[in-house]
């Protein structure tokens, strides 16, 4: 008797023989259990089971054991060798529906928590008149126990802004969970202020404790509001999901963050061994004018800092030599920086908030002390544990918040004439010339820079640039292509060390183009990667088809950079921008 006829007589679960091109040899009496036809002896496992003959030779190397539904039962696949012929496999099917089940049932009913808060409260009651702020929490409350009753779960109010809700995992992906319409319903609510009402959620899910549970929607909420409100995320294990940010950020009227953060960064300056300013790869006038508002900060505290940064951007040019002519302040780049920190020195990024995206990512691990002072919205890639974290998505630039910092800590002698116009340049770049993105708080700011000596014919000086690169942005602007949903898209033609400030220089010229809601430039680096530089009029967030590429940014304002062909992104996004506005 052949050891193939054997296992068909003594095997007591459903087994069969598949040869190296998944052909079935053999298969014993209990493989009805598995499929309900008759006659699988030479019929093909892919078309049997959905598995490639492939796999299923690897699991019995590996060991893994696949699952597989037929007959309205689950089966655990082993594949193993059952004799010396590596040609011919053994497969037996293990019933494991009851324990799938059970499962499935406990993933369902794990609890999960939501996290909610009323977005800018303070501001939001005190523009209600007499009586009307009750109205309108009253409204808000109904609504998010309303939601809380569609799903089931326990609602409860822990602050006047705050609630917590408790629900079971499964309603996740059941019914219109993931459309977030409370987000929309709290909108639309009528209010006496110049700005909507509005919620940020974050979700905790699938923590092997509810304590785990509960720090994933702490997160995830911290995520929600970093990122500007009016969202919802949801954090697990290995995976964050976001939805909504349709709102533009609120600007806040209350400056006195401003004054509170000045105030915690005088004593880390002063017990600082040494202190290193650095803003993203590829510095611009943003990045670089925080950086000189901070060395300002740190100089009228009679500390030297070193501002880290490697060849400047080309559109930096000016500005950056006439800064290092005046020998000032310590210019230096990664390899000195590294050489130079310790453990006590104090590290100020500025203009980012992602590890991998500041010039010299070796310094964070070196110091133990790490400020971070930016104007994006929070990612989930972001600087871990910093002693001040300083990011409001609300403000034009990160220039505008290194400004507003200074106005109440620094001493009565006035910045250097070169660091209010780097400043200016900083805010005037990111507001595309105080058109977008612009709040009272900015043109408050560009006024005291004004006063501190910035001249805006010095600034605008800084933005010229020669006939070769208008010729350049003209031909991307002619050869645009526009969707039929509003949105433009083009690219420049050659390899160019100014790639992403060309590409940001197009987007936001095709913003004023009748017809056109949302503008996607790509561009090839000396690296030979794609930049893309993206901008929105607003009714397209622009930061949610970013992040799908690896960027970030604002709603009305993003960039990434991608290992693919400027083809391969173009194609991307409008792929993804016709998903977003089906």
């Amino acid at each position: 008797m052949d050891e193939i006829t054997e296992m068909n007589i003594y095997c007591p679960v459903p087994k069969i023989v598949i040869d190296d091109q998944g052909k079935v040899l053999m298969a014993n009496e209990h493989i009805g259990e598995v499929f309900l036809y008759q006659g699988i002896v030479g019929a093909d496992i892919f078309t049997l089971t959905g598995l490639k003959v492939v796999d299923l030779f690897e699991c019995a190397v590996t060991g893994a054991h696949p699952l597989v539904e037929r007959n309205d039962k689950v089966f655990k696949i082993f594949a193993y060798y059952e004799t010396d012929d590596r040609h011919k496999l053994a497969i037996m099917f293990s019933d494991v529906t009851v324990l799938e089940d059970l499962k499935d049932r406990y993933n369902e009913e794990k609890p999960c928590i939501a996290k909610v808060q009323i977005d800018n409260y303070d501001e939001l009651i005190e523009a209600q008149s007499d009586g009307g702020d009750r109205n309108l929490l009253g409204q808000i409350d109904k609504l998010i126990r309303t939601w809380g009753a569609d799903i089931n779960a326990s609602v409860s109010r822990v602050k006047n802004n705050r609630y917590n809700i408790w629900f079971a995992q499964g309603k996740i992906d059941k019914g219109n969970f993931l459309k977030f319409e409370i987000l929309d319903e709290v909108r639309k609510l009528e209010t006496n202020a110049d700005f909507p009402a509005s919620l940020s959620i974050g979700i905790g899910v699938g923590g092997k404790t509810m304590d785990l549970t509960e720090t994933y929607a702490n997160a995830a909420l911290d995520l929600a509001l970093g990122r500007g409100g009016d969202q919802a995320v949801i954090k697990r294990l290995s995976k964050i999901e976001y939805y909504g940010g349709k709102l533009q950020t609120v600007e806040k009227s209350n400056k006195g963050k401003s004054r509170i953060v000045g105030h915690a960064l005088l004593p880390l300056i002063a017990q600082a061994s040494r202190i290193f300013i650095m803003g993203h790869k590829a510095s611009d006038m943003d990045s670089f004018g925080a950086s000189m508002g901070m060395a300002r900060l740190c100089l009228s505290n009679e500390k030297n800092p070193f501002i880290v940064i490697e060849k400047p951007n080309e559109s930096l040019d000016d500005l950056f030599y006439q800064a290092k002519s005046l020998d000032k302040y310590n210019f230096i780049g990664r390899d000195r920086a590294m050489e130079l920190c310790d453990k006590d020195s104090l590290i100020i990024v500025v203009d980012t908030h992602r590890p991998d995206m500041v010039q010299c990512p070796e310094l964070l691990q070196l110091a133990e002390k790490v400020v971070v002072i930016d104007h994006h919205r929070k990612m989930e890639l972001a600087i871990e544990n910093p002693v001040l974290n300083y990011m409001e998505s609300y403000a034009s630039s990160a220039s505008e918040l290194v400004a507003e910092i200074l106005q109440y800590i620094l001493p009565k002698k006035k910045l250097e004439k070169i660091e209010a116009e780097a400043l200016l340049a900083g805010i005037t770049v990111d507001t595309n010339k105080f058109s977008i993105r612009s709040g009272v708080r900015t043109f408050e700011a560009a006024a005291w820079l004004r006063r501190q000596g910035a001249d805006p014919a010095e600034v605008k000086r800084f933005f010229q640039e020669d006939l070769e690169r208008m010729q350049t942005k003209v031909k991307a602007i002619t050869n645009v292509t526009i969707m039929a949903n509003g949105v433009a898209l083009s690219s420049l033609d050659a390899i160019r060390s100014d790639a992403q400030l060309l590409c940001a220089q197009v987007a936001d010229k095709l913003l004023t183009i009748k017809g056109i809601k949302a503008s996607f430039v790509c561009g090839r680096d000396l690296d030979r990667r794609t930049v893309i530089s993206a901008r929105s009029l607003g009714e397209i967030n622009v930061q949610l088809v970013m992040e799908k590429l690896g960027g970030g940014g604002h709603l009305t304002n993003a960039a990434a950079q991608v290992d693919i062909s400027i083809e391969g992104a173009i194609r991307k996004i409008m792929e993804i921008t016709e998903e977003m506005t089906i």
